[in-house]
């Protein structure tokens, strides 16, 4: 598919400088990018390449000068970097609605409802009174389990596995491999020193434009639901734990482990590898550094913390840098220790 610069400055309300009917079939990073590709310029360290890109077409920041004549079509747009994003959403959105029907062999219960505009993949399994939404997504190798509902225009990637009872919204994307509703860890002590099972008999609840990534794991609630609030984000190989809540907008990086019960507010920002315990809270606005382990509740919005155990921000920078020195203060001390004795 090819679209010209008025078309895609229509898209993401921008000002074509240039020849409005050039075309682009592709997209390229600024530094590569080859005669019919797109690209965009958003950081200045890549300013060098507006003028020696192949690229047909520019996407720029309104503020950007030009120091030499360029010979792309430019877009001008207020921020670059969103704008871009804007049209790969459009640009994806628009490829996926071309893929709709089933393919053989897949598995759809007969209590199963299905919507219009839906694509299930080969070797997909839809069960028992499980619902899709118009528009949605199921794709090769997926599982739904009895009474799943996905809302419309949700994109179930490969190999996901939704178990029973889950509840997926509208407009919500989940990457392979991600598991979403399996047992939550617990187990009661006996007084013989096995472990009992307890059963987990809630459910996950997955609310709109939420985006889960590959191999993440969010474990169903003992009892009621964990939840995954709209517009959050979660990356790759995340552990979210039984009756976990994660608010609006939160965003949590790689590797992150979640403990049960613990209820993470909105707008919070959570770096990889971090370290969160159970049946605690995290105010929201909250910002949790990478490999930071929480182990305490964050009362006061907006805080931000690091360290294991993770601790005010500021304070451990302070602190990091003290460490640093160390060596020269226990120097000194020792000089000092010197001279008292000396003076005796």
């Amino acid at each position: 598919m090819q679209f010209s610069a008025a078309q895609i400055a229509q898209i993401i309300n921008g000002k074509v400088e240039g020849n409005e009917a050039a075309t682009v079939s592709s997209f390229g990073k600024i530094e590569e990018a080859q005669a019919g590709q797109l690209a965009f310029l958003a950081n200045p360290k890549y300013e060098e390449f507006l003028y020696t890109t192949g690229a047909s077409i520019i996407i720029i920041n309104d503020a950007q000068a030009l120091r030499q004549p360029i010979h792309a079509t430019l877009i001008r747009v207020a921020d670059a970097y969103s704008s871009f994003a804007i049209l790969l959403d459009a640009y994806q959105q628009l490829i996926s609605q071309q893929l709709t029907g089933k393919e053989e062999p897949c598995y759809i219960h007969p209590s199963a409802t299905i919507g219009e505009n839906t694509f299930i993949g080969a070797f997909a399994y839809i069960g028992e009174n499980a619902v899709v939404g118009n528009g949605s997504k199921i794709h090769a190798g997926a599982y739904l389990g009895k009474n799943v509902k996905v809302g419309q225009q949700s994109n179930i990637h490969p190999g996901v596995k939704i178990y029973h009872d889950c509840v997926i919204g509208t407009q919500v994307t989940i990457h392979a491999n991600t598991v979403i509703g399996s047992d939550g860890f617990g187990f009661a002590p006996q007084p013989d020193g096995t472990l009992k099972k307890v059963p987990q008999i809630g459910n996950v609840v997955i609310e709109d434009k939420v985006e889960i990534g590959a191999n993440t794991t969010i474990d169903r609630a003992t009892i009621g639901s964990t939840i995954i609030r709209s517009g959050a984000k979660l990356d790759n190989l995340l552990q979210i734990a039984h009756n976990v809540e994660v608010g609006n907008n939160t965003v949590i990086a790689a590797q992150t482990g979640v403990s049960g019960s613990t209820k993470i507010g909105k707008n919070v920002m959570i770096g990889g590898q971090a370290g969160i315990v159970g049946h605690i809270t995290i105010a929201d606005g909250s910002k949790i550094n990478a490999q930071s382990g929480v182990s305490k509740s964050i009362k006061i919005p907006n805080t931000a913390v690091t360290g294991s155990p993770a601790y005010d921000y500021t304070s451990a920078l302070r602190s990091q840098a003290v460490a640093r020195n160390l060596p020269q203060l226990e120097k000194k001390v020792k000089e000092l220790e010197e001279l008292i004795r000396s003076m005796k």
